[in-house]
């Protein structure tokens, strides 16, 4: 699971985000939570989905890049609101993913740039 280096977050989420992250590296999925992520085949722009899915053997976290979390469905519908003005906004245009990827692989536009080796706007755990 690698997750985004400046990652998106509700506002109910921000007070226990460490706590939060922490679980997930521990493969503990709180129920409740959504992730956000970059969608690791196909053509789409964003998914998110109860970190509580994960819990099934059908779904691996190994390949996923969350860019996002929120606390419910509700919070991560504004979250791709979010995510999706602030693209709109620097690019005119609406294609979040190449946005995403970008920032960071490159550390290029948006939040994603990081002052870690290498500049990549990713953490793996």
């Amino acid at each position: 699971m690698e997750f985004y280096r400046d990652l998106y977050v509700t506002e109910s989420i921000k007070p226990r985000k460490e706590k939060i992250l922490l679980k997930l590296k521990q493969k503990k999925y709180p129920p409740g939570i959504f992730l956000l992520t970059v969608p690791s085949g196909g053509d789409g722009q964003l998914e998110f989905f109860s970190s509580a899915l994960l819990r099934q053997e059908l779904l691996k976290d190994e390949n996923l890049f969350v860019v996002g979390i929120a606390a419910g469905y509700d919070d991560a519908v504004y979250l791709v609101e979010e995510i999706t003005a602030e693209v709109y906004g620097q690019t005119g245009g609406g294609d979040l993913r190449a946005w995403l990827e970008r920032a960071a692989s490159d550390a290029g536009p948006g939040r994603g740039g990081s002052e870690t080796a290498g500049g990549l706007g990713r953490d793996t755990w």
